[in-house]
């Protein structure tokens, strides 16, 4: 199928502006990890209470996806996206002016409402508009676009943190960020709004119940959830532990966590030379054992620039398994794509909502590393057990 045959939703433009509002969408995620000390010094709390707005918008982030994935399916995903990126570039532009710190929490979980419509919705999108033989490479061209943005967000979190304009800046960036990707967007996709979505789910509940039917589909869901725990909420805080350990500037401990996105990137490139040779079952077990590993030196090497090194490793490893969970949850429903893939995301941030509050605890109270060798030892474990699943099935 040539461009050119392509629906409008699906064209090589419009993917490229999926993967832009996917860039900015996924700066949001981690564009607080490096600001957290930066937080905790201008409001006069500790950085475990300063987690309150990862906490916040990860929980926003997962819960909206029981109402966003079912809206999509009934009002069209296009239509959808552009509301949510909307969403997204009033709530960072109020963070920016955000008075006290409760009030940057609450403005965080708007926040974290209206990204929850960009990143699943444009994966179900594709899925929706893209033939299956090409999926996998547009998917990856979306991955890209989230995992820049990822690392972006993690370097202008320190780089933020550090400089004069701290936190009021990052969300002020971001805010103009987002009006230039929904300005667009809007202007490539509104020719869809007056079509009918690819399916007409009956209500919110039916969908997802569907979903949740299926015991393949509860596996591919306990997946998304275990790694949000134990990848996604020590990771968070990772740019605070190495600026403890080791007295790294926010900026510098934030760019070396951010080559973890760039290992992702790694694995994008490669995807398709990688899925020959490994297969899926491999991918997921492999994929563990790196993330273990990887959080392993984190807590233990006593050399900081170790931390780059181990970061593309990780980055590498967590998309081996990530983007085979990616795939299945976009096969999952396909008469309810949007709703399938948005429980997928919800159960992922859920996950990480509630990694993010155990490692805050385990920060203030235990030491930075206790959470780090949690995860280094869950994860292989957890990849095992989803790898046999995945064996048995096929």
């Amino acid at each position: 199928m040539t461009s050119a045959a392509l629906p409008a939703t699906a064209t090589p433009a419009t993917v490229r502006l999926l993967a832009l509002a996917a860039f900015f969408s996924g700066a949001a995620i981690r564009l607080c990890d490096g600001l957290l000390p930066r937080l905790a010094a201008d409001f006069a709390i500790t950085p475990g209470e300063a987690g309150a707005v990862v906490i916040w918008f990860s929980l926003a982030y997962g819960l909206m996806q029981l109402v966003f994935g079912p809206l999509a399916d009934r009002h069209g995903k296009a239509r959808v996206i552009c509301l949510a990126l909307a969403a997204c570039t009033v709530a960072a532009a109020a963070c920016a002016f955000a008075p006290r710190f409760d009030v940057l929490v609450g403005l965080r979980v708007a926040w974290g409402i209206g990204a929850a419509g960009v990143i699943p919705l444009s994966m179900a999108l594709i899925g929706d508009t893209v033939p299956i033989e090409e999926r996998q490479a547009t998917l990856a061209t979306l991955l890209m676009g989230t995992l820049s943005g990822m690392m972006a967000g993690q370097l202008a979190g320190g780089l933020f943190a550090d400089g004069a304009l701290g936190w009021r800046g990052a969300f002020g960036a971001a805010a103009v960020g987002y009006l230039a990707v929904s300005v667009l967007l809007y202007v490539r996709l509104r020719a869809s709004f007056a079509a009918p979505p690819a399916t007409k789910s009956p209500g919110f509940i039916g969908p997802l119940r569907g979903v949740l039917s299926q015991p393949w589909s509860r596996w591919v869901l306990a997946g998304g959830f275990a790694e949000g725990v134990f990848l996604l909420g020590p990771l968070a805080y990772l740019p605070a532990f190495l600026h403890e350990r080791f007295g790294l500037t926010l900026t510098v401990a934030s760019a070396l966590v951010a080559l973890y996105a760039v290992g992702g990137l790694a694995y994008a490139l490669t995807a398709r030379h990688v899925v020959r040779r490994l297969g899926q079952v491999r991918m997921v077990v492999v994929g563990g054992w790196m993330m273990g590993a990887g959080y392993l030196a984190w807590a233990l090497s006593p050399l900081a620039w170790t931390a780059a090194p181990v970061a593309l490793l990780v980055g590498f490893g967590t998309y081996l398994y990530h983007n085979t969970l990616q795939t299945h949850a976009t096969q999952m429903a396909p008469e309810a794509r949007g709703s399938a893939v948005a429980l997928f995301a919800f159960c992922l941030f859920m996950g990480q909502g509630i990694g993010v509050l155990a490692t805050a605890w385990a920060h203030d109270h235990l030491g930075g590393w206790v959470p780090l060798l949690a995860a280094a030892v869950a994860l292989p474990g957890v990849a095992l057990a989803f790898g046999r699943a995945l064996k048995a099935r096929e």
